[in-house]
């Protein structure tokens, strides 16, 4: 028969909790461990795309500065100055040709009285739309008067201004009085 005997002087512990319980916490720390370096890394490569993005971005940004330089130094030359006033002569010719006189006309005839008619019309666009200065000359007051309220009730001209009013001088001898009209007139 065996015997055991214990002859320590303090009994004997079992570590074998702190053991398993250590190596349990060391592997959730590697795990973690891993997780954030695999996090990092994700984000350190995705924050290269970017920065690989926006360096393009600035490389695109510098070209079309120094191409907007070249060109504006281009437009500001004196040749290409008369040139683009040229063209914008030659386009406010074309517009003015594009102009339509026979609806302006058609209009002016429905709402002109009797003793009143046009003496001169000059159409100028003003931000995008009509403007008229036209002269008319009228035999009565009875006759102006009846052609200024049409002119403000009618749905094409608007913004009446008159500009002047003078008793016969301009126009025929016929014309007992002469105005000059601003107007805006709407192309519908």
């Amino acid at each position: 028969m065996k015997v055991r005997l214990n002859l320590a002087t303090s009994p004997l512990l079992s570590n074998r909790r702190f053991t398993v319980g250590a190596l349990a916490l060391s592997l959730l720390g590697l795990m973690a461990f891993f997780l954030l370096s695999w996090h990092a890394y994700s984000v350190w490569n995705g924050e290269r795309v970017s920065r690989m993005q926006q360096h393009a971005l600035e490389n695109q940004i510098a070209m079309l500065q120094q191409r907007r330089q070249t060109l504006s130094s281009f437009f500001d030359q004196p040749e290409t100055m008369t040139r683009r006033q040229r063209a914008a002569y030659l386009n406010a010719l074309i517009q003015q040709r594009a102009f339509p006189w026979i609806k302006i006309f058609t209009d002016l005839e429905q709402i002109l009285p009797e003793g009143v008619r046009v003496v001169s019309i000059e159409p100028k666009l003003v931000n995008d739309s009509v403007q008229l200065k036209f002269v008319v000359g009228a035999l009565t007051d009875e006759s102006k008067l009846k052609f200024l309220k049409t002119l403000e009730t009618s749905r094409e001209f608007s913004h009446i201004q008159l500009l002047n009013e003078s008793s016969s001088g301009r126009g025929d001898a016929n014309d007992r009085v002469v105005l000059e009209l601003l107007a805006q007139y709407s192309v519908i």
